[in-house]
């Protein structure tokens, strides 16, 4: 496939047909990015419950640190990606890493809202996103179809936001948010996957999982953010 340069509108309305090798190497980075959020999530779990992390995350020279690790460790998955002894492993410890930093803000959220239930919110929200982009990329076959993700997506989306209000009730502006966030999702994960569509220097599901793991880790930090901000408080 050649390589193409598309604008914003271009990716977002594109369809094309895919080549095998190119099919295969999208729904491998999809797999990956599975296992990358996973990690995440244990990360982020250990560093809302370790005080060392905290207490290493509160000081500047902790973020430093940590600011120069989760830079370096996708460097080294991307340079290892076609060692199958190193790549993946390294792809995990991104995740696992990334999940890390974000401990401090889930130990926020916890503490605001008298448990997790903010930041279940939140991850369910992503995982909505990160599901429904998934589902039609593995069933779009060779096939691929930027609105299709896009429609698919945003239905998902905005059932998930209703479906999760049932659960954890927050009104109507809560439903709001929670859609409107979900649709971003949809659309940063819509956009990024273009690139690893047309762009041959994407020789490796890592590299793509690692392009796709960075826009969810916005996706979810946005999320926690808008939902501490607007509902944190709440009693």
């Amino acid at each position: 496939m050649e390589d193409r340069k598309l604008s914003v509108a271009d990716r977002m309305q594109h369809s094309a047909e895919l080549s095998t090798e190119r099919a295969a190497l999208v729904k491998a980075t999809y797999g990956h990015l599975f296992w990358a959020v996973a990690a995440a999530g244990v990360g982020a779990w250990y560093g809302s419950t370790s005080p060392f992390i905290l207490n290493l995350l509160s000081k500047w020279y902790g973020w430093i640190l940590a600011l120069l690790v989760i830079n370096a460790v996708p460097y080294l998955a991307i340079t290892a990606r076609h060692n199958p002894t190193l790549g993946f492993p390294l792809l995990l410890l991104d995740g696992f890493l990334a999940g890390i930093v974000l401990g401090p803000a889930v130990a926020l959220a916890a503490y605001m809202t008298g448990d997790y239930s903010l930041v279940l919110k939140a991850g369910l929200i992503t995982l909505l996103v990160f599901t429904a982009v998934t589902a039609v990329i593995w069933t779009s076959g060779k096939r691929y179809s930027a609105p299709k993700g896009l429609i698919g997506g945003m239905f998902i989306a905005i059932i998930g936001a209703v479906l999760l209000n049932m659960w954890m009730p927050s009104g109507l502006f809560g439903i709001l948010i929670s859609a409107g966030i979900g649709i971003f999702g949809v659309l940063l994960l819509v956009y990024a996957t273009s690139d690893i569509l047309y762009d041959e220097g994407i020789d490796s599901p890592i590299i793509g999982a690692i392009m796709l793991f960075s826009g969810l880790f916005n996706v979810f930090t946005a999320i926690l953010n808008i939902l501490l901000a607007f509902g944190g408080g709440d009693d």
